[in-house]
């Protein structure tokens, strides 16, 4: 007797991914582009200045660390979303029940909740310059206008998340372009700052001077307390480790579930390369050039001051527009994991409810200092699970061990998975109480670990055991969700591109802008012969980069909503 399944009651979040909803790799390139050109950016640029990092060290350190990033989703993660066509959060409900699936859906709806709402609270600072608003130095706000800041800015972020991962990309492909453009932009323009300090001259006449700035002014190889600071090897280490909770965690199965093909991982490249490798290095030259024109350390300043003094009105652009960037990736995810708890409501009312929460934690500015901290152990946390989940995925099939054996036997959670996992945490954090080894790597054999372990008692609790019923249900059950999404498809309206005289317009115009930008940018680095022509051409950036800016967001939206045309 055939079996069948009312999918209408499972919300389509729980379900896989239909083929008529994947996107190509542009999309990816473009969100995880605009996700990692963030302001936090700001933050750890000035990070490894305190940190006393060397200049060569953060060239060929972060060079090497995001390229392993970028292998770690494409060879980790994107193969398994791929695979499953679902998130994480409802992946492991199958793998290790719904008692463990919800415990670790509250701690990534914390995670990400928080991240989320320190974006904001950066964010916030832009505004707070603008307006004369002072700094929030305290754990608590003390000025009221900004706590609206906060509110406002934060119910943009909720607004974009809630319409899911379509308004989620598309709002980050307009800003990505963008974004680039203005971090490579700033850099280009306080050089000459930093060149008179060091050099004496506007403009470095060779490599060995670039290297004399970064050495002298910036990446000094002295940490804040006066002692050498970190190495080659630590750099590499913070490189690869910042987004550990995302590739070795399997988070972003959220977000590479809607990939077409496995290799699209490779877009992560985007974020990582142009992001993470150039806006660290470019926030470090900003952060120094704004300290020298304030005649303060690079550690006093915000990112409202940093980006004023580098982009001038657009400063305060990009760094509104990079929080919400990365708030509003996180909070998606954030929403994904509380509807996996609340199974019983939408993905856009769970997001709405942690929106909340999101926009009050952002009130209090001790969540923005302590961003770093927070990636570096959320990352720890979540490392086991992931390497859970990617045991039962990959590594079953190939020992001869059975894929959701626990949900087979019916287990109300899978003791070898919540065992793997507490076991893999004492394991990580007691390699951290030890020292012994940079916490920077930790993940690695913590990953490992986690992975022999889970190995070892799943096969006692029944992993080796084969379960023909209960596999032949669950292929009725894959078969009857394909049909289902084959005749959700055919009641989908077809796109049609836009090749309209007007809309090429738009999207031309919206280059030129970019373009214009970088031409201005290059000007004060390059046609700044002295200090007071330097002054003169960088308020001439200022003015018409600001310029460009708005040019640049009016007809990339326009060109970007006639896009959307539907047949009729």
């Amino acid at each position: 007797m055939k079996q069948t399944f009312n999918l209408k009651e499972i919300d389509e979040e729980q379900l896989p991914v239909p083929k008529h909803k994947l996107h190509s790799w542009t999309h990816f390139a473009g969100l995880y582009a605009a996700e990692h050109v963030a302001a936090t950016e700001f933050v750890i640029g000035a990070t490894f200045v305190a940190l006393g990092a060397k200049t060569m060290d953060i060239i060929l350190g972060l060079l090497i660390g995001n390229v392993l990033a970028v292998l770690s989703w494409t060879l980790i993660t994107a193969p398994i979303a791929v695979d499953t066509r679902l998130s994480l959060y409802t992946y492991l409900n199958k793998i290790a029940g719904n008692s463990m699936s919800k415990l670790y859906n509250w701690a990534n709806v914390l995670i990400f909740t928080v991240i989320s709402a320190a974006m904001v609270t950066v964010s916030a600072t832009a505004v707070r310059f603008a307006f004369d608003i002072p700094a929030q130095l305290n754990w608590y706000p003390t000025n009221i206008w900004f706590v609206l800041i906060v509110i406002l800015v934060g119910l943009f972020v909720v607004f974009i998340a809630i319409y899911g991962f379509e308004a989620v990309s598309e709002f980050s492909g307009i800003c990505a372009p963008w974004l680039f453009t203005m971090f490579a932009s700033g850099a280009l323009v306080l050089m000459p700052a930093l060149s008179l300090d060091v050099l004496g001259k506007t403009l470095p006449g060779s490599w060995a001077d670039l290297l004399s700035i970064g050495d002298q002014s910036i990446w000094t190889g002295v940490n804040s307390q006066g002692e050498p600071g970190i190495g080659l090897m630590q750099v590499i280490g913070f490189g690869w480790a910042a987004n550990t909770i995302t590739h070795f965690g399997l988070i972003d199965m959220a977000l590479l579930r809607y990939a077409k093909k496995k290799s699209y991982g490779l877009a992560t490249s985007t974020g990582m390369m142009f992001g993470h490798f150039i806006a660290w290095i470019a926030a470090g030259i900003m952060g120094a050039g704004a300290a020298v024109i304030l005649g303060k350390s690079i550690l006093e300043l915000d990112p409202g001051d940093v980006a004023y003094y580098a982009l001038g009105w657009s400063g305060f652009v990009i760094v509104i527009v990079a929080g919400w960037t990365t708030a509003i990736t996180n909070l998606y995810r954030a929403g994904l994991a509380a509807q996996a708890v609340f199974s019983n409501y939408s993905r856009r009312s769970t997001t709405m409810a942690v929106g909340a929460a999101m926009v009050i934690i952002g009130c209090f500015p001790f969540v923005f200092s302590q961003i770093l901290p927070l990636l570096t152990y959320a990352g720890l946390l979540v490392v086991p699970v992931g390497a859970i989940v990617f045991t039962e995925h990959q590594i079953f099939p190939k020992i001869g061990y059975t894929r959701y054996w626990s949900k087979y036997q019916d287990y109300a959670y899978s003791t070898p998975a919540i065992a793997s996992w507490i076991l893999g945490l004492v394991f990580g954090f007691g390699l951290n109480v030890l020292d012994v080894m940079s916490f920077y790597y930790l993940f690695i054999p913590t990953w490992f670990f986690t992975i022999i372990i889970y190995t070892l008692l799943a096969g006692k609790y029944g992993a080796k055991k084969k379960f023909p019923e209960a596999e032949e249900e669950e292929k009725a059950f894959n078969a009857s969700v394909d049909v289902y999404h084959e005749k959700m498809a055919q009641n989908e309206p077809e796109l049609i591109k836009d090749t309209s005289l007007f809309s090429k317009f738009l999207n031309i115009t919206a280059l030129i802008a970019l373009g214009i930008t970088l031409i201005l940018a290059g000007n004060v680095l390059f046609g700044s012969k002295d200090e007071n022509i330097y002054i003169a051409n960088r308020e001439i950036f200022y003015f018409y980069g600001f310029i460009c800016t708005m040019v640049y967001f009016i007809t990339a939206y326009w060109s970007m909503k006639r896009g959307k045309m539907t047949s009729v």
